[in-house]
């Protein structure tokens, strides 16, 4: 089975770096079920293309299914050892994937690590995949990230189109996306396509989908099937998936659940939405009226914002394609009458790239936005805000790493999001406040969002940052 990965970004055989396999040599690697082989078919610095194949051992494939309980493969005797796995993606690519890609799942390249949190244009290809419902199924799941989508059913026997497709389809995928974006959307859909796991669906299993769906599967419209397919049809790890997954659109938080007060009590607003509310309130304080909301994600702020009169202009930017497509998707853009649809712009942009757009603003938002920023990166993402763009009001919210102690499925030492690459405590988020204060010339309080506990705080730290010429 193949899978080939192609970009056009200059120069091309930056996507060697990307990927942490050199061009000019072909890399083997041992995987459960046979041998994964990484090459590159071209190489240039104007197109360059890296090859997946996986030469899949029916003998290792048989005995693994013994050993995993798992059913044959086509519900036959002989269906562990005659069947279509060796030659269609499935499951098994996206078990190779992980393992042959790992570091460029994570978005890491010791090399190139400005050029992997950045678009570039792709293409992948799937020549024979295993696609339960057809290519309309396929159309459903990867458009809704930004995907251009094309997939040609395969027919039975093109020497006989009257005995129709067969379950198969030819996809491919063009779009301007990161690399680790584009490999975290196989991961997860592959398997789900292919809607039959070959090895065992353990509960650890729910943790991967929500690492490799981190910023896309929360508001994606077919979340649903994606979980069940998945997760094998588990219900008991679906209802797990969808729990951990419900309310926080592109984040997997704790604290996400709504709370109950007491026994009895009403239903308390989430604390995502109590996050949504302080921000409002900041920027109704502020007086603001024309709004930026850096790394807007799904949108769940824009929504917010563009319900409410209050804010004539509102801009939402992020990195990734895919995430303002599902911001698009909420907001309904193409449905908002045109006097409404003419507040809202969607931008593309990186926070730690200076962009002229982001300049005469009111305010800007951060929302659950600096802790998906590597340390080493965050001077350049002050830069731009606070340096360049210089909204009259900044509005940044993260979380409270103290606080993680209060909730009971969150590991010791665990982030509240696969993503995070720290979460500070109230005095480093109070110095780095300062820092920035003293800096840019923007003084600030802090304030906390959601129950105050009386020994680690609020769940979630606020700070308003005001312009010092803008209080002139």
């Amino acid at each position: 089975m193949l899978l080939t990965l192609t970009t056009t970004h200059r120069p091309a055989t930056d996507l060697g770096h990307l990927l942490v396999k050199h061009p000019d040599r072909a890399h083997s690697f041992d995987v459960p079920v046979g041998t994964a082989h990484v090459f590159y078919p071209e190489a240039g610095e104007q197109r360059c293309t890296a090859a997946l194949l996986l030469d899949v051992d029916p003998q290792r494939l048989a005995g693994g299914r013994r050993r995993g309980r798992q059913p044959a493969p086509e519900g036959f005797t002989l269906g562990r050892y005659v069947n279509d796995r060796p030659y269609a993606a499935s499951s098994l690519l996206s078990s190779a994937l992980s393992k042959v890609y790992r570091s460029a799942l994570r978005g890491e390249s010791r090399e190139r690590p400005e050029l992997a949190g950045t678009p570039i244009p792709l293409e992948v290809n799937v020549p024979v995949l295993r696609c339960r419902g057809g290519a309309e199924v396929a159309v459903r799941l990867f458009a809704p990230l930004g995907w251009s989508v094309t997939a040609r059913a395969i027919p039975l026997d093109e020497q006989h189109p009257e005995w129709g497709d067969s379950r198969y389809v030819d996809l491919t995928l063009t779009g301007t996306v990161r690399v680790a974006d584009a490999l975290n959307h196989l991961y997860v859909l592959l398997p789900v396509l292919d809607d039959a796991k070959h090895y065992w669906v353990a509960p650890d299993e729910v943790d991967k989908l929500l690492r490799a769906g981190a910023g896309w599967l929360a508001d994606h419209p077919e979340r649903g099937m994606i979980t069940r397919r998945y997760l094998a049809h588990r219900r008991a790890l679906a209802r797990l998936a969808e729990q951990r997954l419900a309310d926080e659109p592109a984040a997997a938080e704790p604290d996400a659940v709504d709370e109950i007060a007491t026994e009895g009590t009403v239903r308390q607003p989430s604390l995502a939405a109590r996050r949504r509310e302080a921000v409002l309130a900041a920027l109704t304080e502020a007086g603001a009226s024309r709004v930026l909301d850096l790394g807007c994600g799904g949108g769940a702020l824009l929504a917010a914002l563009v319900g409410d009169r209050r804010f004539t202009e509102v801009v939402g930017t992020d990195v990734a394609t895919h995430a303002l497509a599902l911001a698009a998707r909420r907001l309904r853009l193409d449905r908002l009458p045109e006097r409404q649809r003419d507040r809202v712009r969607l931008w593309q942009s990186a926070l730690t790239y200076r962009d002229d757009r982001l300049r005469g603003y009111d305010a800007a938002v951060l929302m659950e936005v600096v802790e998906h920023v590597d340390p080493a990166r965050l001077p350049a993402l002050e830069d731009v805000v606070f340096g360049h763009a210089r909204p009259g009001t900044v509005v940044v919210t993260t979380p409270n790493v103290e606080y993680n102690v209060r909730y009971e499925g969150l590991p010791a030492g665990r982030f509240r999001h696969p993503d995070h690459r720290f979460e500070w405590t109230r005095a480093e988020f109070a110095a780095w406040v300062d820092r920035v204060t003293t800096t840019y010339g923007y003084p600030a309080v802090i304030r906390g969002v959601g129950d105050d506990d009386p020994e680690v705080g609020a769940p979630t730290q606020l700070a308003v940052f005001t312009r010092e010429e803008a209080n002139r």
